[in-house]
Parts: structure tokens; C-alpha cells; sequence
């Protein structure tokens, strides 16, 4: 591998002897790694051990500034190719999502725009906590890659899920990130994520139980490998990864709206919004009371999104959508690639425990006109890297054909 700068930030836990493995590989490989280490992590091994590792002095202080010419944590953070922090510690984590930047690991953090990469460990019950699990998605809507901790006997004495991946495993992410950063260079791709809403009344609506988090999925990984992404969001709860040009709407006619404007400027249009298929005729002005009596209300089709992308792209532009059925998951999904003249779909069969809506794991399959490909229950953002390859494959062959077409019209 090319040599890259890595900063290795090293959380106060017991695996943190693990991270001196991790240290020794990633010098055996020819990588510069900077060592970072929270002061409760001098506890369980001392900075010394990762100095002779890595040759590099480790920081442990915010206030050791060796050469005045620099500020420290921003002359680190500018040369890094790739941040990892491992152990996080469930402290760690809650301050990194939160932008707490008390010591030398978590003010680097917040400075480096290198790609972030955090792998978990602690206590079984402590990653399962609801704080825990929201702050790592936060992260993880942030654009960070988040490595699942191992399962098995902990220091703690508990058997579970909290143990720090393996440094083979660390690394074998670590090369995927260095492989595919920036393999998007170049493209322009259009994300739609979350439900649309269509209004009754003033305080009534009609909506789906999509939360967006396989489109901003989607989004996240995409500005990490390198591509301009244009969000185009219904209302959701979570916060557009950086990087992304976001777009909030309300209505399907808002959200086509927002798409047909930035169908001329794109590369590739990815569907992964769930948008309501009928709105009422006509909206009350006023909230309607039980006192009233039942509404009686008339329903029209709004608009179908992808049906008009069909009549405006271009032949270089791929187009993906997404099918979320209840039942011949892919007969209906073929049918949708079919009609709407889509590269692919994704589908997926609602009700799948740990897929669809809400869930931060899906199991989903890729439909063409006249071939599948499954794939295994995995995270959403291992789903969305996975659509991510198989666009810029079907992209790349699109190009060459359009390519050659216009050389022998020239």
C-alpha cells in the first residue's frame, strides 16, 4: 500500500492492548500512525509501549505543544489520511457525537477532516444502552464508519457483544477505506431519503413509517468516497451528514420538484425516499372536529417521482430505486425496473425482522431485468456502500458505451 498518515486515538479501556497490535501492523505496512491517548488510557498502557511501536512521540495533552511554529492537534489533523480511534469507549463516543472536546483525542476529532473510523468496546449491557446506540448513529450520520465490536467473553466477566474487533479486522476496514476513498471522485449524485407528508388539515396528515436512514445512509457514503451529493430529504429526525447539499421538503410534489431541478446537474439519481402515493383532493383549512362528524374525503395519486426522471434523463444517467414490498418482493421490484425504465431496484420484504423501516440493519436483494443478486443481512451502511459499487460499475459501463457512440458519430 501507498504510505498514509494515520492517527491512532487510544480510548481509557482494557483493550487498549489491543490497540498496540493494531499500532505494530499498521507500521509493518509502511504507514506514519501518530498516537493519541486519553489520560485514562495511560492507565492500562503506557506511552511508551506505542512510542517504540510507531517511533512517533505520543500525545497525551492538549498543552504539549513541541514546535511553536504549529499548533499541534491542527498540524496532526491536516496530515492525516484517516483517523481511528480504538478502543472508543462508551465516554468517547457520547463526547464525540456530541462535539465535547476536552482532551488531545477528541479536540483532534473535531478539527480532522480525514475520514473517521471508530471502533467500539466496553461492557455488553453498556453498548446495548439507548444513549450508546444513538450517539454511534449520530456518528455514523456524520459520515463516520463505525466497526461492530465481537462477540464473546469480556474483561468484565459478562459474555456478549462489546469486545474491540480484532487489529486484522480494524485493518482490513482500514485498506477498504484507503481502496475506496475518493473512488467517487467526480460524479454527482442525487439522494432522496425519508417519508413525504400530505396534509388533511392543519394538524392531520398522511404519511409512511420510512425514517430516512437508508437514504442519509447512503448520502454519508458517498461523500466519504469522493462524490458531490444533493440530499433531498422529507421531514426525518436525523441530522444530513456533512459534506451533502440538503434539500427539505414536505409534500411528493416538493420532493419531484426538488429532483427535476437537479436531474440536469447529476450523474445519478438514487430513490431511496418512501413518498406517499395518494394525497386528498382537498385540504381543510381548518382542523376538522369530532364534533363534525366523519370527513369525507376524496384521494388522487400524487406525483410518481421516478416516472418522471424516466421521461427527463439522459442516456449516461443511472437511476436506482427502491421497492419496499409485503409480498413477491421480486416480481414486483422487476416489474417497477421495468416500467420505469430503472438501472436497478432495491427491494426489500417489510416485516423482515431487522430490515425496512427504522431498523439500522437490512436485507435486501438487487433486481435488474433479468438477474438478482441477494445479499446478507448487514448493516445500513454496508447496504448503502454495496449500491454505492454496483452504481459506479453500471455507471462506468453506461459511460464507455456513450463514449464510443458520440467517437464514431464524430
Amino acid at each position: 500500500m501507498v504510505k498514509k498518515h494515520i492517527l491512532l486515538g487510544v480510548g481509557g479501556g482494557i483493550a487498549a492492548y489491543k490497540s498496540a497490535a493494531l499500532c505494530s501492523l499498521l507500521v509493518k505496512q509502511g504507514h506514519d500512525v501518530q498516537v493519541l491517548m486519553t489520560e485514562n488510557a495511560t492507565k492500562f498502557v503506557q506511552p511508551l509501549t506505542f512510542q517504540s511501536l510507531s517511533r512517533n512521540p505520543v500525545v497525551t495533552s492538549t498543552f504539549h505543544e513541541p514546535n511553536p511554529a504549529e499548533i499541534a492537534h491542527v498540524a496532526m489533523a491536516d496530515r492525516a489520511d484517516l483517523y481511528v480511534i480504538a478502543p472508543a469507549t462508551a465516554n468517547l463516543i457520547g463526547k464525540l457525537a456530541n462535539g465535547i472536546a476536552d482532551d488531545m483525542v477528541t479536540t483532534t476529532a473535531l478539527v480532522c477532516q480525514a475520514p473517521l473510523l471508530i471502533a467500539p468496546a466496553m461492557n455488553v449491557h453498556m453498548y446495548a444502552h439507548p444513549a450508546v446506540q444513538a450517539n454511534l448513529e449520530i456518528l455514523r450520520q456524520r459520515g463516520a464508519i463505525v466497526i461492530d465490536p465481537g462477540s464473546g467473553p469480556l474483561a468484565c466477566g459478562y459474555t456478549g457483544k462489546g469486545r474491540l474487533a480484532e487489529p486484522e479486522e480494524i485493518n482490513q476496514v482500514i485498506e477498504a477505506v484507503f481502496a475506496t476513498h475518493a473512488d467517487l471522485k467526480g460524479l454527482a449524485i442525487l439522494v432522496t431519503a425519508g417519508p413525504t407528508v400530505e396534509d388533511i388539515d392543519p394538524v392531520r396528515f398522511v404519511s409512511n413509517g420510512s425514517t430516512g436512514k437508508m437514504g442519509y445512509a447512503i448520502a454519508a457514503a458517498a461523500v466519504l468516497r469522493g462524490a458531490e451529493v444533493t440530499l433531498v430529504s422529507g421531514p426525518t429526525h436525523l441530522t444530513a451528514p456533512s459534506g451533502v447539499k440538503l434539500v427539505s421538503v414536505r409534500s411528493t410534489e416538493q420532493m419531484q420538484d426538488a429532483v427535476l431541478s437537479a436531474l440536469p446537474h447529476v450523474d445519478v439519481v438514487i430513490g431511496a425516499a418512501a413518498p406517499v402515493d395518494f394525497r386528498p383532493a382537498e385540504r381543510f383549512d381548518r382542523k376538522w372536529k369530532k364534533s363534525d362528524g366523519l370527513p369525507h374525503v376524496q384521494w388522487v395519486q400524487t406525483p410518481d417521482i421516478l416516472a418522471a426522471v424516466r421521461s427527463r434523463k439522459q442516456a449516461q444517467q443511472t437511476v436506482v430505486g427502491f421497492a419496499a414490498e409485503t409480498n413477491d418482493v421480486v416480481e414486483n421490484a422487476r416489474r417497477k425496473v421495468v416500467q420505469k425504465d430503472l438501472d436497478f431496484v432495491v427491494a426489500n420484504q417489510i416485516g423482515e425482522e431487522g430490515a425496512g423501516f427504522g431498523t439500522d440493519t437490512n436485507h435486501v436483494v438487487f433486481v435488474h431485468r433479468d438477474k438478482t443478486q441477494p445479499l446478507p443481512m448487514m448493516s445500513k451502511s454496508a447496504v448503502a456502500d454495496s449500491i454505492l459499487d454496483h452504481v459506479k460499475s453500471i455507471h462506468r459501463s453506461k459511460r464507455q458505451i456513450v463514449d464510443s457512440e458520440e467517437l464514431g458519430r464524430s
